[in-house]
């Protein structure tokens, strides 16, 4: 039964009139829990972007109501991402020099960009375009994005000051050409950061290890200047409400030279978040509308860059704690954007006193949590090729710029889909004078020679196959069978499909009427 028009254009309708009093109390609670957890990780994937801080902060409020409320999943929860992050730096700092206006002037364009291209194919309904960018991609880019934060963030780490570059590579000859001008007390407050955040997680797992962490280094820098007076802080910001930002839409130049990346990018946004939420929805027994999820995702960005806030994705570790919390609602994301919003109004200073390096050190604790050693291991044992994939797309993400390694990544995605699919199975065995061949897959253009060779190969007149698996036989496959056909015909022979549904039987009967089809049909 379709939705009421009201549902389709404000689809939070549906579930908010039946909250309690009761479950809005739940999600309150499960929202501050969210904002405890983003505010760091937050003003982490800002600095990753290369924008100020703050911008993390914006990313985590109007987006996230945006695709709370407009979305379908009950627990994914949006927001600025380590793999967005980096990939937005490395397709605008070419371009401008991060942290100035211009670049955040492109970094909004991009998200804008970005989050038209994302509602527009939700309104175009393919949602199962993004199903072409598979897991074993984003395993392989997930790894090597972690891999190339951790280099740029060593340096803050050492408390030196270098120029940003594009790979991993260029970034690592970089630091061993100026690892003699280590600063001490940096590293030290970095590392503190680092190994403090790791014992939390492994010895208290559900505290908060990245505030807990964080803060710590924060107390220690304060109250030893002594030691820490010299170390980089955070710089300061106005404690405001996401400002409003004019988006550049009428720079023709500038939206075809951010178009690439904004494509990139959000489709790399929407396989997160729909990985996400197909997860927790097998968890919840929840139905996901994947073309709903897309539009709110895109309008959350298209709305979102308007209000300083730079592209955002589904979160794996906040719409992870919002299922184990026991969120009832989407309101629970809706309050934690909230929560976001009251800490950038009354908490901005605070931030002013977290030193770089400790922050440098919280980021390589979000990094060792990217690399998801439980799927890299499966994904050996189960699929090779799969295995292959992510391989090449690490070392992609390790070599190019982030947003050509997602594409090569995807290329080689579907070039092991197409080899395996060109080649489907096939079973032959001997019934008599007849050879019977067995096939398991579609008959589509890039597997019609194959088969062609395979029927070509059968000594005996008359050839059988079995249809049972065919599900799809595009014309390519009509015409070559109908060759084939008539080939055995002339010698003395035939061909006949047993048992092949009837949308195969009718596309077969298509090309020269049911009367002169040389193909025999047999149930």
């Amino acid at each position: 039964m379709p939705w009421p028009d009201h549902h389709r254009l404000l689809p939070f309708l549906r579930w908010l009139p039946r909250q309690t009093r009761t479950s809005i109390r739940r999600d309150l609670l499960v929202g501050l829990s969210g904002a405890v957890l983003a505010l760091p990780q937050s003003i982490a994937y800002a600095l990753i972007a290369g924008l100020p801080a703050e911008y993390g902060l914006y990313a985590a409020i109007v987006p996230v109501l945006i695709a709370c409320l407009w979305g379908s999943s009950w627990h994914l929860i949006c927001g600025p991402t380590a793999a967005i992050s980096i990939v937005l730096y490395a397709a605008v700092s070419p371009m401008a020099v991060p942290g100035s206006g211009d670049y955040i002037t492109l970094i909004l364009l991009l998200t804008f960009l970005g989050g038209v291209f994302q509602w527009l194919l939700g309104m175009l309904r393919f949602g199962a375009l993004v199903n072409f960018v598979s897991h074993s991609v984003v395993i392989g880019f997930t790894c090597g994005a972690a891999v190339v934060i951790a280099l740029g963030q060593l340096p803050s780490l050492m408390g030196l000051d270098l120029e940003s570059q594009t790979t991993a590579l260029r970034t690592l000859e970089s630091l061993v050409q100026h690892v003699g001008e280590i600063d001490w007390p940096s590293l030290l407050l970095g590392l503190g950061t680092l190994v403090v955040g790791l014992a939390i997680k492994l010895l208290r797992p559900r505290w908060p290890a990245l505030l807990i962490s964080l803060l710590g280094a924060t107390l220690l820098a304060f109250f030893w200047p002594a030691m820490f007076a010299h170390v980089a802080r955070v710089p300061a910001f106005i404690g405001k409400l996401p400002p409003l930002s004019p988006v550049p839409l009428w720079d023709l130049e500038l939206i075809l030279r951010l178009l690439p990346g904004a494509v990139a990018v959000g489709m790399l946004g929407l396989v997160t978040s729909l990985s996400i939420a197909r997860s927790l929805s097998i968890r919840s027994e929840q139905l996901i509308d994947a073309n709903q999820e897309i539009r709110a995702q895109g309008l959350s960005n298209m709305v979102g860059a308007w209000f300083s806030g730079y592209l955002s994705s589904g979160s794996f570790t906040r719409s992870g704690l919002s299922y184990d919390a026991g969120a009832q609602s989407p309101l629970a994301g809706v309050f934690s954007a909230l929560w976001v919003a009251l800490f950038a109004v009354a908490g901005a200073q605070l931030i002013a006193h977290i030193p770089i390096p400790a922050m440098a050190g919280s980021i390589l604790l979000i990094c060792w949590g990217l690399v998801d050693h439980r799927a890299i291991r499966a994904l050996y044992r189960v699929s090779r090729p799969e295995f292959v994939v992510m391989t090449l797309t690490f070392c992609a993400t390790l070599l190019l710029e982030l947003q050509t390694a997602i594409y090569a990544g995807v290329l080689a995605s579907l070039f092991f889909y197409l080899k395996r699919t060109s080649q489907p199975r096939v079973q032959q065995t001997r019934e008599g004078e007849t050879d019977v061949l067995r096939v398991g897959g579609s008959i589509f253009f890039g597997a019609s020679h194959y088969l062609q060779v395979r029927l070509q190969r059968c000594q005996a007149p008359d050839v059988v196959i079995d249809a049972r698996q065919i599900n799809f036989i595009d014309y390519s496959g009509v015409e070559m069978l109908h060759q084939e056909a008539r080939r055995l015909r002339r010698q003395g022979g035939g061909l006949t499909l047993r048992r092949a549904r009837s949308q195969v039987v009718e596309e077969l009967q298509k090309l020269e009427g049911v009367e002169r089809c040389p193909i025999r049909f047999d149930e």
